[in-house]
């Protein structure tokens, strides 16, 4: 019998829109805002000061550099999303922005 990680039911669709979840490294950083230009989401500011824009971010995720997230993608372009774990207070789209 296979393995399956998903339950077949509703609360496992946020997961299967995620094409990657990266497995995060013990020092991996967390994202403690959202670098935005015109009210687009442009980067992602780390819980040791670094800001990096998507396609790093995205990067640093897949090494397991970040945690609590997933690897998505829309029309081509790879970005973070937050892991579904229930709460909606720690995803990203709950942090603050900055501007670089």
């Amino acid at each position: 019998m296979e393995d399956n990680k998903f339950s077949g039911t509703a609360n496992d669709l946020p997961m299967m829109a995620l094409s990657d979840i990266p497995v995060p490294n013990a020092d991996a950083k967390q994202i403690v805002a959202l670098v935005k230009e015109s009210g687009r989401v442009t980067g992602y500011k780390l819980s040791d000061g670094r800001v990096l824009n998507k396609e790093e971010g995205v990067e640093l995720a897949k090494n397991g550099g970040i945690e609590g997230v997933g690897v998505s993608s829309r029309n081509g372009n790879e970005y973070l999303k937050s892991l579904p774990d229930g709460s909606e207070s720690n995803n990203l789209s709950s942090l603050p922005s900055v501007t670089n």
